[in-house]
């Protein structure tokens, strides 16, 4: 089932577990789910992002355009 959406497992786990209404549930972002389903101990959660994340980040998502030499 990789790559689909396990929406029955989500709802039980969002109205069962987190006893969240269909209201709360279907208007958080998926980040919000994970730190609700993490704070209750489901899922791995994620590690911080490392110095070395960052810079890579950086590196492929510049603040600032890269100019070339025919940008004028």
């Amino acid at each position: 089932m990789k790559g689909r959406i396990d929406w029955p497992g989500l709802m039980r786990v969002g109205f069962g577990a987190l006893r969240l209404t269909p209201e709360a549930f279907w208007s958080m972002t998926p980040r919000e789910f994970e730190a609700a389903c993490t704070g209750l101990g489901f899922g791995a959660g994620r590690a911080a992002m490392t110095r070395a994340g960052l810079d890579a980040l950086r590196a492929k998502y510049p603040d600032e355009p890269v100019r070339r030499r025919d940008d004028g």
